[in-house]
């Protein structure tokens, strides 16, 4: 059996740790983890690696180490790693954060996708970019403008890069999760009703069980990426779909 290669940031806690667990039970699948903190677990298919996302200097620097050669079946790269950032209206928000969430967002996932582009152009193998969205990146929301700013630029750079592509055979998605009930989603909770005026109906999701388990969410990602020749376009979102 040929082995595949999936590379996954943010896989320490919520969505990404749900997307890790599901593809660990693959047993054709090398993975490389990327975020911050190491869960250090013990699995023969699992590379760990600890990096802050936001320091790009760092990144640009390891980026020849996320993209090992083989003969693989199928490469993918799943940029989940994000952050809400402050919630905050414009004329507070602090340029340090601003410029992290940006980072963090936006640059990684771009620098990410540019080097596994480069990296794999010349393989056979299927190649997939799945950057994840939001339903943010296409209506404002008061309080996020780093949030929806940046999940709508890398929305765009997704749109753009299968632009440049399609006659290849990478496939590229950007796909909005729904609403998970996450550790983003309690600090979201936490705002302060001043900066972000929908916090109540936030609140009443959780109150009212309409949030999604990271686990339904992840597996719909693996139905996606398996599945990827029977869904047309880049813009994907989990909740247009259901599990056969």
């Amino acid at each position: 059996m040929k082995h595949s290669l999936l590379i996954l940031t943010g896989h320490s806690k919520g969505l990404g740790r749900a997307i890790l667990d599901t593809y660990l039970q693959k047993d054709n699948y090398t993975i490389i983890a990327i975020s911050r903190s190491k869960l250090g677990l013990k699995h023969p298919n699992l590379h760990e690696v600890s990096i802050d996302l936001g320091d790009l200097d760092v990144l640009e620097n390891k980026l020849p180490e996320f993209f090992p050669s083989g003969d693989y079946e199928e490469v993918v790269l799943i940029n989940n790693a994000g952050w809400i950032g402050e919630i905050k209206p414009v004329g507070v928000l602090q340029v340090k954060q601003m410029r992290a969430q940006v980072n963090v967002n936006l640059l990684a996932p771009m620098y990410l996708t540019n080097a596994f582009v480069a990296a794999y152009k010349d393989s056979n193998a299927k190649k997939i970019i799945c950057n994840i969205s939001s339903g943010a990146s296409s209506r404002p929301v008061a309080g996020w403008a780093g949030y929806c700013s940046t999940k709508a630029a890398i929305a765009m750079f997704t749109q753009v890069a299968e632009k440049e592509h399609e006659n290849s055979q990478f496939r590229f998605f950007s796909l909005a999760p729904g609403i998970i009930d996450t550790e983003m989603q309690d600090e979201i909770r936490q705002a302060e009703e001043s900066d972000f005026p929908d916090l109540a109906r936030f609140k009443n999701y959780k109150v009212a069980g309409d949030l999604s388990s990271p686990e339904t969410v992840a597996a719909k990602v693996s139905y996606l990426l398996d599945h990827s020749e029977d869904f047309e376009g880049v813009i994907q979102d989990v909740r247009a779909f259901d599990l056969p």
